[in-house]
């Protein structure tokens, strides 16, 4: 009978991995803590300039909120100017003459009359003085930039809403929630929420319109609370971070 040799090819492959691993681990040994420790280097974002880019931005569209909060408002104020001039009118007294001025210039009136004229001709005058106001805010094109900048608003809004708790967890490898996050959040709940009412409000829904109002005029005061509660965070950017 001829001699078995052991096969050993499986013992080398074990001792094979084990050099292998050894020699791994000594290399990782060997690595400074700080290399093991750094995250992903997101470079210029997680720098100062990065950092900055939200708080400016968030400032900036509070601002932009107004602006197109004012324009909002003026819009209907040139919508309700009708109803104005349609109840004045009907409060005008009755007359024979082309105007108010002709009647008071006919004879044989009584004191009640030309008083009563007199305080027609009160209104008349408020009722042209409201024509050109609404002519004027007509002329301004009030729709078509109220909701071109809310677009906008909610567009940039939500974006660097998201963009500055990536920024966060980019520099810091964790969130802080807190009320700067809630406010954020929740402003940017009731950003597209008062975007949802638009097209009832086109359909001429009053109850869509106010709750359009009251979304926006809550959310304006989470902004102001989401920048007065960023400014210490905002120091805090300034301590820990380095340009650019």
């Amino acid at each position: 009978m001829q001699n078995m040799q052991p096969d050993d090819s499986g013992s080398n492959g074990a001792q094979g991995l084990s050099l292998a691993a050894m020699l791994t681990a000594s290399l990782w040994s060997a690595l400074p803590n700080e290399v093991l420790a750094a995250g992903p280097d997101w470079g210029i974002f997680e720098g100062r300039t990065g950092s900055l880019l939200h708080p400016i931005t968030m400032a900036t569209l509070l601002l932009f909120s107004l602006s197109t909060g004012f324009l909002g408002f003026q819009y209907r104020r040139q919508r309700g100017i009708g109803e104005e001039i349609n109840v004045l009118k009907k409060t005008l007294p009755k007359f024979k003459a082309k105007s108010i001025q002709e009647a008071l210039q006919e004879e044989d009136l009584a004191p009640s009359q030309i008083a009563m004229l007199q305080q027609g001709l009160q209104v008349e005058q408020q009722i042209s003085g409201l024509q050109v106001e609404r002519k004027d805010l007509a002329s301004q094109g009030l729709k078509d930039k109220h909701f071109n900048q809310g677009t906008l608003l909610a567009l940039f809004g939500t974006a660097f809403a998201i963009e500055g708790p990536l920024n966060t967890f980019a520099r810091a490898g964790k969130l802080f929630p807190g009320p700067h996050l809630y406010a954020g959040a929740g402003l940017v709940v009731l950003w597209s929420a008062a975007a949802a009412c638009v097209p009832a409000m086109q359909k001429g829904n009053d109850t869509a319109r106010s709750l359009h109002i009251a979304f926006n005029a809550v959310g304006t005061g989470l902004f102001f609370w989401q920048v007065v509660s960023g400014f210490p965070i905002l120091l805090k950017v300034l301590e820990f971070t380095k340009w650019p």
